[in-house]
């Protein structure tokens, strides 16, 4: 069975979301490309001066060290081999190595699975929009036809359960709680449970709002990955990590903790509209080769979209919106 997105859209909808994304990556475009276009206008020819100053906008908008070096050593091999020879020629270098980074991550891993029955596990810190993502995912996937169970696992938030629960009835999914303070790892079970005998197609995870630093908290999770692998056959079949871009490269961090302690299959990035760091992204894929799934780009059920390497990178660098999509 499929839950992943679906790539039967109309070119209308897809020139409708790349409007939205150039919206919502205003301040990410200012931070990275209106600068790099600075530069570009400034110059009439690629020098030390130009590249260090280059070097300086990428890391400036939070694309990471690994990117920038490798997106800089492209350029300057390009230039070496006499295909890069003006500052407009960089700006297309730049564009085909950022296109490149995010396709090589959403290349990685599986997107779809042919599990009769699917768990989704969300993880995250606190303040990222996890519990709101979960809401969203629920009511997504219920108006694509497929039952959906939420498991509210985050039992030390009663703010957590009472949002999930207004999801749920929102999306028509069914929920399941116990009371604060219970062990998330027995809900899980009994979720679990109620899903095999409900016939519910997928069941989506709320887990505390973890301090990656925190190892107990981590080994809480991996008690819970355990759980689901025991009730149901290759389970969890998404450990989805929410990242808050407004925290740049912080979120980086918080991925590798999250890699290294339990593993995560796809990244959901949240509060894009409202930050320059947006960046962040490419740093992601390029360290640890984890493909984004869903971007969130405001508040509305509407605003979290499947993501799509093209249309960001688009979205960045183009006023017409659709140009790599061949969208009128």
């Amino acid at each position: 069975m499929l839950f992943r997105r679906s790539s039967e859209e109309n070119p209308g909808k897809k020139a409708g979301i790349l409007e939205r994304l150039k919206n919502a990556l205003g301040s990410t475009k200012d931070n990275l490309v209106n600068r790099i276009e600075s530069l570009i206008s400034s110059r009439r020819e690629i020098d030390n001066d130009f590249l260090e100053e280059l070097e300086g906008i990428l890391l400036g908008a939070d694309i990471g060290a690994p990117a920038t070096t490798r997106i800089m050593s492209d350029i300057r091999a390009q230039i070496k081999a006499g295909l890069v020879k003006t500052p407009d020629d960089v700006r297309t270098a730049i564009r085909k190595q950022l296109l490149s980074i995010l396709q090589t991550s959403c290349n990685t891993g599986a997107a779809v699975h042919d599990a009769p029955q699917e768990v989704w596990m969300v993880v995250g810190v606190n303040g990222t929009g996890k519990t709101t993502t979960c809401g969203k995912l629920a009511a997504r996937q219920a108006q694509g036809g497929h039952r959906v169970l939420i498991c509210a696992a985050d039992t030390f938030r009663p703010a957590a359960i009472e949002q999930l629960a207004v999801w749920a009835q929102r999306s028509s999914s069914e929920l399941i709680k116990s009371k604060i303070g219970a062990d998330p790892s027995a809900v899980l079970h009994d979720a679990l449970a109620a899903a095999g005998a409900r016939n519910v197609d997928l069941v989506i995870v709320d887990t505390a709002g973890r301090l990656h630093t925190r190892s107990n908290l981590m080994q809480e999770l991996e008690k819970m990955k355990r759980v689901a692998g025991r009730k149901i056959e290759g389970a969890p079949h998404e450990v989805l990590l929410v990242i808050d871009a407004t925290t740049g490269q912080n979120g980086l961090s918080q991925a590798k903790e999250f890699m290294k302690a339990i593993g995560i299959t796809g990244l959901i990035v949240t509060k894009l509209d409202g930050t320059a760091k947006g960046g962040v992204l490419f740093g992601i894929c390029q360290d640890l080769r984890i493909p984004v799934r869903y971007i969130g780009v405001g508040e509305e059920l509407e605003d979290l979209l499947d993501f799509s390497p093209e249309a960001f990178v688009d979205s960045l660098f183009s006023e017409k919106p659709g140009s790599l999509l061949n969208i009128p």
